[in-house]
């Protein structure tokens, strides 16, 4: 009986081992797997992180290719440009200074005389100095700020958001200012899209400046203004680049033209190869060809200075 007792013991003992063994054995397959698990997961985030970076990588070089192609680079203007001053004449010199009072939100306070230089080869070169421009206040008021800041180098103080509100509303952009001045840009009537020369050209009037609109303006003509020290306003597509006319028919039955995109600045100066581009509050320049094709969207219009 003593050794029955004693294997049965020793059986149990034995039992309890196995028993112990395959809970170990156990533990150490979950370990296994969660260290496996573990070290996948590094991997697929290290991955990730890598496949991101490449996508990165090609995005922003598609987005490259994509400006370089759309938006010609900037061409600067010449540092050490032989230039001579030349004076304005006595009335526009005089013409600048005048503010009348009775015109809505002028200013009283004199306004000086921009000063203007050309090359000495008159007609091969020219640039306007003195043209102050800003950014537009809202998404798309970009006709009243192209129209506050000339007025300003004439020596008439305009608030845009004034000239903004006092443009007229129409579905027609020959007529007034299409949709509302916080829609998305690049839209076309009847949707938020902007105004056209007329309109401007009308109200700036108002406020005692001569200001004339017209279209189809020959490049020989627009020399000549910034030889004057006259900058030009003009309606192009975008940042100056290439469009689509697109034909438009108003609720009145009237024919235009509109572009996606359109865009109004100031042309302040010219080179035999570049045109010189106020942009809100940017300067840049741009190649005569490109510059014309995109003026030449909406019918080469522009406002002029014409006492």
């Amino acid at each position: 009986m003593t050794r029955i007792a004693q294997w049965r013991t020793s059986a149990a003992n034995d039992a309890d081992r196995v028993r112990g063994d395959k809970r170990l054995l156990t533990l150490e397959v979950a370990l296994v797997f969660c260290l496996i698990l573990l070290v996948g997961f590094i991997l697929m985030i290290t991955r990730g992180f890598s496949t991101g970076d490449d996508a990165y990588t090609a995005v922003s070089a598609a987005e490259t290719a994509s400006t370089s192609t759309r938006f010609p680079t900037s061409t600067p203007l010449p540092t050490q440009m032989a230039v001579k001053m030349v004076t304005p004449s006595p009335a526009v010199a005089a013409a600048r200074m005048v503010y009348l009072a009775a015109s809505p939100t002028a200013s009283n306070t004199p306004v000086p005389v921009p000063t203007r230089f050309v090359s000495p080869t008159a007609g091969s070169s020219a640039f306007i100095d003195s043209v102050v421009g800003h950014s537009q206040s809202l998404p798309l008021s970009c006709e009243a700020s192209a129209a506050v800041d000339w007025a300003a180098y004439f020596g008439v103080q305009i608030d845009e958001l004034d000239f903004q509100s006092r443009l007229p509303l129409s579905d027609n952009p020959e007529k007034g200012f299409v949709g509302d001045v916080e829609g998305s840009w690049g839209q076309i009537p009847p949707s938020p899209y902007g105004v056209h020369a007329q309109p401007v050209a009308l109200l700036l009037r108002s406020y005692g400046l001569p200001a004339q609109a017209v279209s189809h303006l020959s490049w020989e003509t627009l020399q000549g203004e910034i030889n004057a020290g006259h900058p030009v306003i003009v309606w192009v597509v975008g940042h100056v680049v290439r469009g689509t006319p697109v034909p438009y028919i108003s609720s009145g039955g009237q024919r235009t033209t509109v572009a996606r995109f359109e865009h109004t600045v100031m042309v302040i100066g010219y080179t035999d190869q570049t045109v010189t581009i106020l942009d809100g509050e940017r300067v840049y320049s741009r190649s005569k060809d490109y510059f014309l094709d995109s003026w030449g969207v909406l019918g080469k219009m522009a406002i002029l200075w014409r006492p």
